[in-house]
């Protein structure tokens, strides 16, 4: 079969990630491969973990990236953490809790879940009762699940588990960067992310983050293969019962190759850990707080400007992600058709949602590269028009002009 040079057509991605990546991170990912243990490589994976602390407002020694999507990380921290037969408590409040629980599931933990609705979090209490009631090994509990749009507040349920001896863990694939988050004030003994959202950059990458107190378990798993053991790893070694059932996911060998070893574990992802220490790099020179500010009013003049035109928002607006709303369909009008005619007519793409909310609601997404004011305010213009088109009653320049008075009481207040 022919085929030509790859072109894609142009598109603003505002729909919940992946988003357009940021022009830099992308000519960082087309420099120059060099070899995986070359000084300038080494160099440069030390120099990404260095910007990824940062990131994640840790001192963790071990982070690092594991290659692959947002799903590697989760994979690689439930596979490494968990033992086969470990009770796992997995507080659900959207489809992203659902996942944490399939992958543990498939670790061979016991996976205990407890839910809220769709739209609604939990209170620490919750969450504590939970622990009490059923003495989990380890918490996996989703940060900001984009299904829902819903920030499930951190606060407090480190303290709770360090109380009860358990591990926290949490999934911020969606909030790191666009919402407040700091690994070690939260108490958080492991973290995994990825780069289409926030970060700004394209997924393939997963930044990760692992306390002293994961990394001690971890390491008690710890078995390195047969061709690259040497003879004093043997004395060290978990037995056959206790080893991470994964060899690609393996933290404890993964760890040896970002760490002094360099153990040949695998070939980094070259392009992608490029294009991620990019994506850090950016939003270390521009500082988290200011990362997290810039989230917070994008989203704002996005959550003013849908409302500006009349429009329902879905959920607990108090515990919104910064960085998407979820939109209510209004009646009479065809889901699809208007995702099509925005992307048909404007370039523009947002998003659906899944199970219940399937058909209920849009996902518009301000994040990473797209939060900023003039994809704010083409997005809102466009999707006016279209529904317009469509038969829906809305408010004329209601939402521009919602929008702009955002941005004009932050101008006037910062």
């Amino acid at each position: 079969m022919a085929a030509s040079e790859l072109n894609p057509p142009p598109r603003l991605l505002m729909g919940p990630g992946p988003i357009n990546a940021d022009p830099r991170v992308l000519r960082a990912m087309a420099a120059q491969l060099v070899g995986q243990y070359d000084p300038s490589m080494t160099d440069y994976m030390n120099q990404t973990q260095a910007l990824y602390r940062e990131v994640f407002r840790t001192t963790n020694e071990q982070t690092l990236l594991i290659d692959g999507t947002a799903r590697a990380g989760i994979e690689a921290a439930l596979v490494s953490l968990v033992r086969p037969g470990d009770r796992v408590l997995v507080p659900v409040f959207g489809r992203f809790g659902y996942l944490l629980a399939e992958i543990a599931e498939r670790c061979g933990a016991e996976v205990l879940i407890i839910e809220v609705g769709w739209g609604e979090v939990f209170a620490a209490e919750q969450i504590e009762q939970a622990i009490r009631t059923h003495r989990p090994a380890l918490l996996a509990l989703v940060h900001g699940d984009t299904s829902t749009t819903m920030a499930q507040p951190l606060a407090d349920i480190g303290a709770i588990c360090r109380q009860h001896d358990v591990l926290f863990y949490s999934d911020v694939t969606a909030s790191l960067a666009g919402n407040d988050f700091a690994a070690d004030d939260l108490g958080l003994d492991a973290a995994t992310a990825g780069l289409q959202k926030c970060l700004g950059g394209p997924s393939g990458s997963a930044p990760v983050t692992f306390s002293p107190r994961a990394v001690e378990v971890i390491n008690s798993r710890k078995r390195i293969e047969a061709g690259i053991r040497t003879a004093g790893d043997a004395a060290h070694e978990a037995s056959p019962g206790e080893t991470i059932r994964s060899n690609y996911f393996d933290l404890a060998m993964i760890f040896d190759y970002w760490g002094p070893r360099r153990l040949n574990h695998h070939t980094e992802a070259t392009s992608m850990l490029y294009g991620a220490r990019e994506c850090a790099r950016l939003l270390v020179a521009e500082g988290m707080d200011a990362a997290v500010e810039r989230h917070r009013l994008h989203g704002a003049a996005m959550l003013a400007g849908v409302q500006g035109l009349g429009l329902g928002v879905f959920g607990d607006i108090a515990h919104k992600m910064n960085n998407v709303v979820a939109v209510r369909i209004p009646d009479g009008v065809d889901d699809a058709g208007v995702r099509g005619a925005l992307l048909d007519g404007f370039g523009i793409e947002i998003g659906t949602s899944f199970g219940p909310l399937q058909g209920m609601v849009w996902r518009i997404g301000t994040m990473g590269y797209n939060a900023r004011t003039d994809a704010v305010l083409t997005t809102l213009a466009a999707l006016e028009q279209v529904l317009r088109r469509a038969g829906a009653q809305v408010t004329a320049g209601g939402g521009v002009g919602a929008a702009y008075e955002v941005y004009a009481d932050a101008a006037v207040t910062g």
